[in-house]
This record gives structure tokens, sequence and C-alpha cells, in this order.
């Protein structure tokens, strides 16, 4: 498995090679070490020679080897065919998709579920689910025209959190179906939705943030019960959207 290491991670640059063989890429040194401790499977790990002067990886190689992983040394040339950040760490880790699907993912009565809709900026995707995970949310689904949740820039900037919170992509018709199941209404984030400090959360919630530019989607709008949003001061138009997701999340969670 060691010698393949190298061209798997380089095929899992490919959405599709993420999707048909269920793996993903984990780059750098924080990643990996929450990678270790979450229950997911490792295929393996790369190393370049810039981890031995990289801050804990020492150690970091150390508990690799003690669990076992298939680990194979290559040069930072051949490693930077392979990662996507600017600065390499000289670590990459190739794991496993969690299989997870709708009918498995466990709904508490209390339910507070962020739904992506065409969010294409890995950094804020990574951020929203980090943001999700912190803030109690159930769970994070990704409607059509949404990032690869597994981009290794997404599973980057989630810093750890897709390891650990349920996050997958979703088709509307299945999000109607999951929602009207469990009698969940889906409100959408937008800037002239009612100022969000005037509603009261409700028991159970989805909270649809739309694309970067375009905003909600009409497929998003005309399944929104309810369009909410945030006091901004007078020269401010709109705010990122995964900052707008954290704003309206914490009020969810009041």
């Amino acid at each position: 498995m060691s010698a393949k290491l190298l061209t798997t991670a380089r095929d899992l640059q490919r959405r599709k090679a993420r999707e048909r063989q269920r793996l993903f890429v984990c780059e750098g040194v924080r990643a990996t070490e929450e990678l270790l401790r979450s229950p997911l499977a490792i295929r393996g790990v790369i190393i370049a020679p810039a981890l031995a002067t990289a801050a804990r990886g020492a150690a970091l190689r150390n508990a690799i080897e003690a669990r076992g992983i298939p680990l194979l040394d290559v040069s930072e040339r051949d490693f930077g065919s392979a990662a996507t950040t600017e600065s390499p760490q000289g670590i990459l880790a190739i794991a496993e998709v969690p299989d997870l699907s709708l009918e498995s993912l466990a709904l508490p009565p209390r339910a507070r579920v962020l739904v992506l809709d065409g969010v294409q900026d890995p950094g804020n995707a990574g951020t929203m689910l980090r943001t999700a995970a912190a803030l109690g949310a159930s769970a994070t689904l990704a409607a059509p025209g949404t990032v690869d949740l597994w981009n290794s820039k997404v599973v980057r900037s989630a810093m750890g959190a897709l390891f650990h919170f349920p996050a997958l992509p979703v088709t509307w018709e299945a999000l109607d179906s999951l929602l009207a199941s469990r009698g969940i209404p889906l409100w959408g984030a937008d800037a002239v939705g009612q100022l969000i400090e005037t509603i009261a959360p409700p028991t159970s919630v989805a909270l649809v943030v739309g694309n970067e530019g375009s905003g909600l989607s009409s497929e998003a709008r005309a399944r929104c019960e309810r369009l909410v949003g945030v006091a901004l001061g007078p020269t401010i138009e709109s705010l990122n959207v995964a900052v707008a997701a954290g704003i309206l999340l914490h009020h969810f969670r009041e």
C-alpha cells in the first residue's frame, strides 16, 4: 500500500476520485493530529523532510508509527505533487470518508441543521462546518452546487470538525423528505430577511445559507418558510456567508 500512496493522493485531488474511492486527503500537522484522535480509518501517511522542522513533527511521526499506519517518505518535490497547500508542512494523510446517510442521521428533538446552498469557496464551507459543530448544530448538509465537503481545502479549514461532526451531501428532494418527516422548518439566510434579533429561536430549525455572490438559489427560496437576516450598520450591505451563518447559529443556540 505504501508504494501506491503517492499515486492515490494525487488522484484524490479530483472530486470524482474522492467520490469513487470514498477517500480524502488531510494535510498539515494539526489536521493530521485531529485525524489521529478521530474514529476515522487512516489508509496511510506521506511524509516529506519538512516535517522534521515542524513543531510537533517528530512526535506526530512517532504516533503514526506506533499505530502501525502505512507510512511513505518522499522528496519535497514528490510531496508537492500531491499537496494543495501553498506552504506544505510535510505531512499528508489519506483516510476513509465516513459512511453516513440521511437515513442513519440521528437528530435530537431540538435539532439545528445547517444547509449549504451552492457555497463554492472551500474556506467558507470549512469555516461553517467548524462553526456549526462548535455551536451545537446537529449536522451540516451540502445541497447541489456546493463544493465537495471532502475537498482538501475544506478539510483543512474545518480544522478537524469533519472527523467528528455529521456532514454529507443531499438532494433537494431528500432534504424535503428529511425535514418533513422530522417536522423541521427550513429558514433561509437573506440580507433583507426578518431580523433574527426579533425572533425567538424555534424548537427545531434547518438554516440554509446561499452562494457567496448570488445568495439563495430559487430551489432554496421556494422551500423556505421564513427568511431571516442580521441587523447591520447603515454603510454595510451584507456579511460574509460564514460570518452570517455563525451569528444565526449562535442565536438559534439560545
